[in-house]
C-alpha cells in the first residue's frame, strides 16, 4: 500500500487498540495488541507519518532509530538482587530500566499522556548484540524485566534487504507475533503532502513532469545512488531559505540531497529555468493583472513543459497567498476565543493584565505539552506561537496605557483585535485578485484550452487553494469548474494532457538555458 493508505491503517490500528470496554477494559487485550512493522523503502515518509498519527490523535510519540543503541541503552543494566526462596536467600540479576522505556515514562510525567506510539526505526538493523533483545521485545514487549506500560502502540519500521546490506531477517515467531505493513512509494501522494506541507514550486512542477525521477534507487559501479521523497523534501526547505538569503542553489547543492548525479544534474538546470521563467514571465505582473501582450504571446507558443512550469509558478504564489491567509484566518478564530475568555473574566471583576499573563501562560504550557508529547507540526506550532506573541503584546499595552477600569481595557484590547481582522481581510482581498488575475492571464493565453482545466484540477487539490475559493469564491473558478463535475472528464481530460506532454518530451532532457 502507499504511505497514505498505510498512515490511516496505523490510526484504525491505535484507535481499535485503545477502545475500551464500560469497566475501562481494553477492547482488545494488550497481549493480543501485536506491534506494527512497517516495511518499505527509505525516505518515503515513515517516521513523518508516525508523527501525524500522534498529532492527529492526541497521543504521545517516543521515536527511536535502534541502530544507534547498544544492548545496554536499549536493555538496561544489570545489577544484584537479593532473593529469598524456600528460606534460602539468592543473588539474582535484575535490570535497570532501559533509556527507551524510561523515555515512555518521561514524556508520560512531563505531558500527561498515558497512552501513545512508540517507534523504532531500522529495526532490522540492529547490531548482533541486540538483536534478541529487540526480537524479545516485539514478542512480548519487555526489556529484560521491564515492560512497555499499557496503551502504548509498539511501531516498527526496517527496510527490505535491497535497500540495505546490513538487514537481518526475521523469524516466523517473530513475524506470527507482527501486524506487517508493506509500503511503496507513490508520487500522486506525496504530492497531495506537498501541497499542504508547502514543498518549494519548482520541487512540485519538476517531478510533475518527471514523476519518474520522483523515487530511484539505483546500485551503479560509483555504490547506490538514489532519489527519495526525504531529498525532495529537504532540498525544498533549503531552496526556500536560499531564496529568501538570495543565494543560488547550483547543481553541487543539489546533488548533496538527490544523490543521484543525472536527477541531480536535470532538477539543476530545470531550477535555472524555473528562475528564469519568473523573470521572462513576469509572474508579479501576471498576478498584480499588469502583464503585457508579448507575454501571453510567448507562452502560448512555448513548449509543454514551459507552459507547466509557469502554471507552476503561478500555483505555487498563489498557494502561499492562500495559505498566509488562511493561517491568519486560524489566527483570529483563535484570538477570539481568547478574548472571549478574556471579557468574561473581566465581568467577574479579575486584573486585566493578569488575564491576558494567565492566558498567554497557559498556550505556552500547551505548546511545550505538545512538543514534550513528539507533536510537532511546523505549522501548527507556528499559528500557536503567533497567538502567544500576539496576547503578549496586548498585555504589555495595557500595561503601558494603564486602563482606568476594566471596560476601557476591553475596549482598548478590542480595537488592536480588529487591526488583525482587518488584516485578515485585506490578505483575503489581495490572495482573490491574484488568483482572478491569474485566471484573466491563462484565459487570454489559452482560451478555453486544457491547460485551463489542469490549473482548475490544480486549484482544487490543494487545500490552502480550495480553502480560499470555498471561503471567499472565486467566479472564474466556478465557470470552469463545471467541467471538472465528473471524475470520469476528469481523468480522460488529465490522460490527453500527460500523454500530449509525453509524446513532446520522450527521451528528452529538460530544456537548457
Amino acid at each position: 500500500m502507499n504511505i497514505k493508505q498505510a498512515k490511516q491503517e496505523i490510526t484504525n490500528t491505535l484507535k481499535a487498540y485503545l477502545a475500551k470496554d464500560p469497566l475501562g477494559n481494553y477492547l482488545i487485550p494488550p497481549v493480543r495488541q501485536r506491534p506494527v512493522l512497517l516495511m518499505g523503502p527509505p525516505g518515503v515518509g515513515k517516521t513523518q507519518i508516525m508523527e501525524q498519527v500522534a498529532a492527529e490523535t492526541g497521543v504521545g510519540l517516543v521515536a527511536y532509530t535502534i541502530t544507534h543503541h547498544t544492548r545496554q541503552s536499549a536493555v538496561g543494566l544489570p545489577f544484584i538482587e537479593k532473593r529469598t526462596y524456600g528460606g534460602q536467600i539468592y543473588s539474582i540479576t535484575e535490570y535497570t530500566m532501559s533509556e527507551i522505556l524510561a523515555s515512555v515514562y518521561d514524556l508520560m510525567e512531563k505531558t500527561g499522556l498515558k497512552e501513545g506510539i512508540l517507534f523504532l526505526d531500522e529495526i532490522n538493523c540492529v547490531s548482533e548484540t541486540l538483536a534478541p533483545m529487540m526480537l524479545q521485545f516485539l514478542q512480548c514487549k519487555t526489556f529484560g524485566n521491564q515492560r512497555l506500560p499499557e496503551g502504548w502502540l509498539i511501531a516498527a519500521a526496517g527496510n527490505p534487504p535491497e535497500y540495505n546490506r546490513s538487514v537481518r531477517d526475521f523469524d516466523v515467531v517473530t513475524l506470527d507475533r507482527v501486524k506487517r505493513i508493506d509500503v511503496q512509494e507513490d508520487f500522486a501522494v506525496w504530492k497531495e503532502y506537498a501541497r499542504a506541507k508547502g514543498i518549494h514550486g519548482a520541487v512540485v512542477s519538476y517531478l510533475d513532469i518527471r514523476k519518474d525521477h520522483f523515487y530511484r534507487v539505483e546500485t551503479t559501479a560509483e555504490g547506490i545512488q538514489f532519489a527519495t521523497a526525504r531529498g525532495w523534501e529537504d532540498l525544498s526547505e533549503l531552496l526556500t531559505v536560499y531564496e529568501t538569503l538570495g543565494l543560488k542553489a547550483d547543481r553541487e547543492v543539489v546533488g548533496q540531497y538527490i544523490q543521484l548525479p543525472r536527477i541531480a544534474r536535470d532538477f539543476a538546470n530545470y531550477l535555472e529555468l524555473y528562475g528564469k521563467y519568473r523573470k521572462i514571465y513576469h509572474v508579479d505582473d501576471i498576478l498584480t493583472g499588469t502583464w503585457k501582450p508579448i507575454t501571453v504571446r510567448e507562452l502560448r507558443a512555448a513548449p509543454f513543459d514551459e507552459k507547466l512550469s509557469v502554471m507552476g509558478l503561478l500555483l505555487s504564489r498563489l498557494s502561499e497567498a492562500a495559505r498566509e491567509t488562511r493561517r491568519q484566518d486560524s489566527l483570529c478564530e483563535n484570538l477570539h476565543a481568547a478574548l472571549t475568555k478574556f471579557k468574561e473574566d473581566l465581568a467577574a471583576g479579575e486584573d486585566p493584565q493578569a488575564v491576558l499573563e494567565t492566558l498567554t501562560g497557559e498556550r505556552r504550557e500547551a505548546l511545550k505539552r505538545a512538543g514534550n508529547a513528539g507533536q510537532g507540526d511546523k505549522q501548527r506550532q507556528t499559528l500557536a506561537q503567533l497567538e502567544i506573541n500576539i496576547l503578549e503584546d496586548y498585555r504589555r499595552r495595557l500595561i503601558q496605557e494603564n486602563p482606568a477600569d476594566s471596560g476601557l481595557a476591553m475596549a482598548a484590547v478590542r480595537g488592536w483585535f480588529g487591526q488583525e481582522v482587518e488584516k485578515r481581510a485585506s490578505q483575503a482581498r489581495e490572495a482573490k485578485a491574484e488568483l482572478d488575475h491569474a485566471f484573466a492571464f491563462l484565459e487570454e493565453t489559452f482560451g478555453q484550452g486544457q491547460e485551463l482545466v489542469l490549473f482548475v484540477t490544480e486549484l482544487t487539490a490543494g487545500p490552502d487553494t480550495s480553502w480560499l475559493i470555498e471561503t471567499f469564491g472565486c467566479d472564474a473558478y466556478f465557470r470552469h469548474n463545471r467541467e471538472l463535475l465528473f471524475d470520469g472528464t476528469r481523468r480522460r481530460i488529465q490522460e490527453e494532457i500527460f500523454a500530449a506532454k509525453a509524446a513532446e518530451q520522450e527521451e528528452q532532457p529538460c530544456r537548457k538555458i
